[in-house]
Parts: structure tokens; sequence; C-alpha cells
């Protein structure tokens, strides 16, 4: 298995999931393979672990594991109930979800995910699923689409600024780079603060690309149908508008936050959370790994 992937708490996802050795789980986000490997160290040999993927350089990792226990299906993670399906797959008894980009498709200048790197501004985890890339959605969306963009998924106060600086750049010629996009962007980072800045740009761009929210959501809502009773739901998250969906489904068991109650008042709830307050890196992880500073990581069992 490739070492480039350094998993966010490790050890706390570990024992959110609460392995049974001979049970079934899934990892909805394979990525580098580093939590489904340690979940795999976990389990006997009756246990299976299901993995989900739509990059392709997880195939890659998951050869390298190759373990007859592990199934990569290599699909979007908002497809989830539909696969487990067609597996015929009965109810799991955990499911963990790591929501960070991983630290390859960071550091490969070629997916354009990077801020530190020169490289075609693409950002798409699967070049073969239709999505729009970065560069077309800059050089195409209109200006209150763009706005909408840096307002809600990169939480930028200047998100108007940021779209009519595109609007005229995009105007003399179109915009293609990372590192243009970047030059772009200069009069507007903060002084002393810009890496924060680009880091929240391009995040938000990512997340329209790959249009993150609206497959978190399928996932989750699937989430109470794939886990059966007593089993764990396990959710790291790097982005409030993430961890507040997540926070609603499993306080409310819906994702808008609405409590449903039933015909005689009684809550209609999916899960019961372990952690009221999400668990976060220690300062020595964050230390060895920034990536762990934002991480949110919730945890609950399905009732």
């Amino acid at each position: 298995m490739n070492a480039y992937h350094v998993p966010v708490m490790l050890s706390e996802c570990l024992d959110g999931l609460d392995i049974n050795p001979d049970g079934i789980y899934v990892d909805v986000t394979f990525g580098g393979g580093g939590h489904s490997k340690a979940i795999l160290d976990r389990l006997s040999d009756k246990g299976k672990l299901y993995a989900f993927d739509k990059d392709p350089e997880a195939r890659k990792n998951a050869e390298a594991i190759n373990d007859n226990r592990l199934t990569l299906i290599a699909t979007d993670f908002r497809n989830l109930k539909k696969y487990l399906k067609l597996y015929s797959i009965p109810p799991v008894d955990g499911l963990l979800a790591d929501l960070g980009i991983s630290s390859h498709q960071i550091d490969a200048a070629e997916r354009g995910f990077s801020t530190r790197f020169d490289g075609p501004l693409d950002m798409r985890m699967n070049t073969d699923d239709g999505n729009l890339s970065a560069a077309d959605i800059v050089n195409t969306y209109e200006t209150e689409e763009l706005i909408r963009i840096f307002r809600v998924f990169g939480e930028l106060p200047n998100a108007k600024q940021i779209a009519l600086e595109i609007m005229r750049s995009r105007a003399k010629a179109p915009i293609e780079t990372t590192q243009q996009f970047k030059e772009i962007l200069f009069p507007l980072a903060p002084k002393f603060k810009d890496f924060k800045f680009y880091a929240q740009v391009f995040q938000a761009l990512r997340i329209e690309v790959n249009q993150e929210i609206d497959g978190l959501s399928e996932m989750l809502n699937a989430c109470g149908d794939v886990i059966k009773p007593g089993g764990r739901l396990v959710i790291m998250s790097y982005h409030s508008l993430e961890d507040r969906l997540v926070k609603n489904y499993l306080l409310k068991g819906n994702i808008e936050g609405n409590l449903v109650k039933d015909f005689y008042g009684n809550d209609q709830l999916l899960f019961k959370v372990v952690n009221r307050k999400p668990i976060e890196a220690t300062e020595t992880e964050i230390s060895l790994n920034s990536r762990a500073r934002s991480a949110k990581l919730r945890v609950a069992v399905k009732l």
C-alpha cells in the first residue's frame, strides 16, 4: 500500500467503530487506504470490509493491500445504499467516513487541488464522471453563482469581490491554471493570512466541482437503512457546513435538523450520539499532521 496518506485520528476512529472481529464494515472514503488497512487489522478471517471511492487511484491502493476480505466499490459514496443492495450485503456493523481530501490528491500537481503547485485548474475526484472542472466553473458561471460558491462553501466574507475579480480576468483571457488563478486573487488575499485565504477559495471550488454537499446528504440519508441496530456510524468532517449536516442527522434523524415525532409524540430518532461534542485531534497529532487541525469526529450508535 502507498504510504502517502496519514489517517487523521486513526485510533479515535477505530475506537468509535468498536469493531466486532467477525463483523461487516464499510469505509465510504477509501482514499489511500489508511483507515481501511487499520480496520482489516482488527477483523478476523470471517470479517468483511466494503470500501467506496470514485478516484481511480483508489483501485491501485486496494490492489496493494491485497486482502480477500476487502472489496472496493469504485463509485461515489452517494450510491452507498444502491451498491450495498447490489452486492446483497446485509445491514452492517459499522460505517466510517473521512470527508477530507487525501494527501496524495493535494500533492499531485496535475489534479489541481493544491495551492502550492502549478497545474491545470481541475479538482475533479474522477475525470470520467462528467463533472465540470474548476476551470469550467470559473470561466462559465455567472457572478451570483460564483458569489454563492465562495460565500457558502468557502465562508469568505469578500465572496463578491472574488467573483467580480474572476469575471474581470476571464473577460481578458480564460483562467486555466492554479497559479494563474492565485495571481488573479492575489490583490484580495489578506496580508499574513494569504495561505488560509487561498485554501478556502480552493476548498469552495472543490466542493462545487465534486458536488460534495449533495453527495454527503445522500450518503447520510442512506445510513439509517444500511447500518444494523447497535451498529456504529463514525464521521469525520473538516468544514462547518459538512459538520452541520452530520450533527443534524445524528441528533435529529435528518440533515435539515427538524425533529420529527410519531403519532404519540415520541421523537423519531435513528441514532444515539456517543459524543455530544465532536472529538478533535490532540495538539501532538496536529503538530505531526496539520490536516488534523480542522477535523471534527462524531460517533453514533444505530437505534
